[in-house]
């Protein structure tokens, strides 16, 4: 459980808004940090301009970006 709670989705600055509701759209609820991340709209894209960018490179097979994920997601106890 996070120490810090994050914001509901009507809360959030439009352009974090629209994001957080296409992962509800997608997986049922935002993904764990991002209502966090959202507190600081200016945090919340930098953070999202990263995984992007990362995503993007072409500098990682996406299988191992798939793979890396869902193993990061299992050491936290999170249901991806």
């Amino acid at each position: 459980m996070a120490r810090i709670k994050g914001i509901p989705v009507e809360q959030a600055e439009n352009r974090v808004r629209k994001d957080l509701e296409a992962q509800e759209k997608r997986w049922g609820a935002p993904l764990a940090p991002y209502p966090i991340y959202a507190r600081n709209p200016g945090l919340y894209v930098a953070v999202r301009g990263m995984w992007k960018a990362l995503g993007s490179s072409g500098k990682l097979d996406p299988a191992l970006v798939a793979l890396s994920n869902r193993r990061v997601a299992a050491l936290n106890g999170c249901v991806f």
